[in-house]
């Protein structure tokens, strides 16, 4: 008899077991988070502005304050994920982050796999110059020389706007395009936002700005599938963020122009 009740009383237990180990496996995302008092982002630290190595060792850019935000209106720590443009997916699949904040563009390959939150910062390609040189719209591209990598994305979207008498120079990858500018052999630069940081960066002394936009390719937030209280919970921090202004706050911060009309 003792033993007939011993073996019902490990039954029961493992039920039990089982009962819970169900429950915590079912548990989302956002439960987790909220429960651990922690959140973990994948960030960037190879692609200025959005994220780098600062002089202090510590990563810094758009992307990181973006997830130091998100943490701050969730209430919890923020756990810092290095990742790379190869690996960051994976990242998320594998629940080593609950969230990618990392120049992530949105496309129908990558929705197969994750999900997106709205977009939360613009990637673009844009002309910059001197900030004595007055360029406030495409006709005032007439009549300057303007250096572009040859075929890339802004070569493309400036060549389809350039009014009749600009000259566009065409240089054969990024670190010549750049060098001409810097060495004055055009007076504009078509590039990305994350080259034209880096040379403003570099070269303070040719006092460059942000002049007129070619193409906005917005970034979006990375949530894995099925975590759609987590997606939700971001998107209202997003909104919140578009009307008080923090995005744009943080966009002129390191990009040197509002976030702009940015897609849900």
């Amino acid at each position: 008899m003792n033993r007939f009740l011993r073996l019902i009383l490990s039954l029961v237990v493992l039920a039990v077991g089982l009962a819970l180990s169900g429950c915590a496996g079912a548990q989302t995302a956002l439960e987790t988070i909220q429960k651990n008092r922690l959140i973990k982002i994948a960030i960037p630290v190879d692609f200025p502005p959005y994220g780098f190595v600062g002089t202090d060792l510590q990563p810094q850019g758009l992307d990181i304050d973006m997830a130091n935000y998100i943490g701050a209106k969730l209430g919890v720590k923020v756990e810092l994920v290095t990742v790379s443009s190869a690996n960051r997916i994976a990242y998320l699949q594998t629940k080593k982050a609950d969230l990618v904040i990392s120049t992530l563009g949105k496309n129908a390959e990558r929705e197969k796999v994750i999900d997106f939150t709205a977009a939360y910062s613009p990637y673009f390609q844009a002309i910059y110059g001197a900030k004595t040189l007055s360029i406030k719209s495409v006709d005032d591209l007439k009549g300057k020389t303007i250096a572009a990598t040859r075929g890339a994305l802004e070569d493309q979207e400036l060549t389809k706007i350039a009014p009749s008498g600009t000259e566009i120079k065409r240089f054969e990858d990024n670190n010549a395009t750049v060098s001409a500018f810097v060495s004055g052999q055009t007076q504009l630069l078509a590039t990305g936002a994350s080259v034209a940081s880096n040379m403003i960066q570099r070269n303070p002394q040719l006092n460059a700005e942000y002049k007129l936009l070619l193409k906005d390719s917005p970034n979006f937030i990375g949530v894995a599938k099925g975590e759609e209280s987590l997606r939700v919970r971001v998107n209202a921090i997003i909104a919140e963020a578009k009307k008080s202004g923090d995005l744009d706050k943080m966009a002129q911060k390191w990009l040197a122009r509002g976030a702009g009309q940015l897609p849900d």
